[in-house]
């Protein structure tokens, strides 16, 4: 009976962390952002719900609420629930290239992942969630915080195409729980502090459900992304096309 349970226990532990099968494995930089990374996307095809507050002192909240439809680490489509006024319009990702599609403009515009969607979010934030694919993670440090053992990354773009040039990540070292990212442009200055909050079950995983992104040059100018409604999907490749953002339903 002993034995049984004991199989059940590290059963149940490899379904809730997948790497603790892999424990005697060596623990690189790039094992730790793999494993973080599946933690904040799932390798599967999901669509998921981002609610998005932007938060600026002195003035009222702006909400927006988006469907994400990922495929993979290089397949998005983004579409935009709310506000009203801009219901309708998409975005659609491969690879490094993003291109937006407007009601009232029948072709496609080119733009970038730097470019800002909704208040501190940029467009990389939210369509696009491949570390360990982007950048090349080096383990700088593991240190302690309240009482926890992280580690400490440092990740470098292998393109000038991602979003940031330069990521600082801390990892929680038991769990691979992302908890704090510094997101750094190509000049060397720091554009935002992302944490990671909420942890929630979200399909076969718990998954950090609230992202609040921090301006560090305005005190309280904030926007926070929830993530709810994650459910798998089986999207043919002819929805991720140019050709299919205009027959999307809303």
């Amino acid at each position: 009976m002993k034995k049984n349970t004991l199989s059940l226990a590290v059963f149940f532990v490899c379904m809730l962390f997948p790497w603790a099968a892999f424990s005697t494995e060596e623990i690189t930089a790039q094992k730790i952002l793999e494993y973080a990374d599946e933690i904040r996307s799932p390798q599967a095809a999901y669509r998921v719900t981002a609610r998005v507050i932007s938060k600026k002192p002195g003035k009222e909240d702006k909400i927006a609420v988006y469907e994400i439809w990922m495929k993979g680490k290089d397949k998005t489509i983004i579409k935009t629930l709310e506000p009203a006024i801009d219901k309708g319009t998409s975005l659609l990702m491969l690879r490094y290239d993003l291109w937006a599609f407007l009601q009232n403009i029948s072709k496609p515009l080119r733009i970038s992942l730097q470019q800002r969607l909704f208040g501190e979010a940029a467009n990389g934030d939210i369509a696009r969630a491949n570390f360990s694919g982007d950048y090349a993670p080096v383990l700088k440090d593991t240190i302690t915080i309240k009482g926890r053992e992280f580690y400490a990354l440092e990740l470098t773009a292998k393109d000038e195409r991602v979003t940031y040039h330069k990521v600082n990540l801390w990892v929680m070292k038991d769990t691979y729980y992302p908890l704090k990212g510094e997101f750094y442009a190509f000049s060397g200055k720091l554009l935002k502090t992302c944490y990671y909050t909420n942890y929630e079950k979200l399909l076969d995983q718990i998954r950090p459900t609230r992202l609040v992104l921090d301006n560090p040059l305005v005190d309280g100018q904030k926007t926070i992304i929830d993530y709810s409604n994650m459910t798998l999907d089986d999207f043919p490749d002819r929805v991720f096309t140019k050709n299919y953002l205009k027959k999307l339903k809303y």
